[in-house]
């Protein structure tokens, strides 16, 4: 398995500015287009499940949660915030437990950290065997509007003990989004400094179509997260849904 040591570095931040509030916002879109559709006490997989808030939300409606998330640290903090949810530091690509999940989830562009097509498919043939019959996978991703229009400039946050700084970026010709990410935090009486970047791609419609359908999933339909779900800042994010046939 492959480590995401980079992702070690700033869990502390996602678990305490970015998990909660992906949560409260993606939750009721999973609510409205996967939990309808599912048995009581449902399996779910949370795939690239970050410090767990989303799994917590499911768990507390008495489905039984499953979290995968290939770093370390983004899984031990979801351990202590939802200790009654199995979470696993597995990697995507490669975790294997076939034909066990009614639905998978993967929620706040996750799924564009895949730097290629072919780990994309992967990971789309992967869920395919997770899931039961008539199992449901939904995720969401960047589109390349979204990052025309949301992936330039910067923000900071600063506190007693802490303050980091995120500078986004997207090369249209690479079709690669960048995020940098500097960070001070407060040890004893010392300011120590680390700096992280992550990359994600911008697929199409197109291809993410195409290897759904060569994974085997019917039934495609795609979200506009603004214009069909009235999330009116989220410009270029769309949802896709799809099923494994009975």
């Amino acid at each position: 398995m492959i480590r995401y040591a980079e992702y070690d570095t700033i869990a502390w931040i996602y678990n305490r500015y970015w998990g909660p509030d992906s949560a409260q916002r993606f939750f009721p879109v999973v609510e409205k287009l996967v939990l309808s559709l599912l048995p009581p006490h449902a399996y779910i997989l949370d795939l690239c499940c970050g410090t767990g808030q989303l799994a917590e939300s499911l768990a507390q409606r008495s489905y039984r949660v499953t979290g995968v998330d290939g770093s370390e640290e983004m899984i031990r903090l979801a351990r202590n915030n939802t200790p009654n949810v199995e979470f696993l530091v597995e990697d995507a690509r490669t975790f294997c437990q076939p034909d066990r999940y009614h639905a998978v989830v993967s929620t706040y562009d996750s799924l564009n950290h895949l730097m290629d097509l072919e780990e994309f498919s992967q990971v789309v043939r992967n869920v395919f065997t997770f899931l039961k019959g008539g199992g449901i996978f939904l995720f969401d991703l960047n589109m390349a509007e979204g990052y025309q229009s949301r992936w330039r400039g910067s923000f900071g946050v600063v506190e007693d003990d802490h303050a980091f700084i995120v500078r986004s970026s997207f090369d249209e010709n690479e079709r690669v989004g960048r995020t940098a990410i500097t960070v001070f935090r407060l040890k004893g009486k010392t300011w120590r400094r680390s700096d992280t970047v992550l990359l994600q791609r911008c697929f199409s419609p197109v291809e993410i179509q195409s290897a759904l359908e060569k994974a085997g999933f019917t039934d495609i339909q795609i979200y506009d997260a603004q214009k069909d779900l009235g999330w009116s800042r989220e410009v270029g994010r769309a949802f896709f849904l799809s099923r494994k046939p009975r």
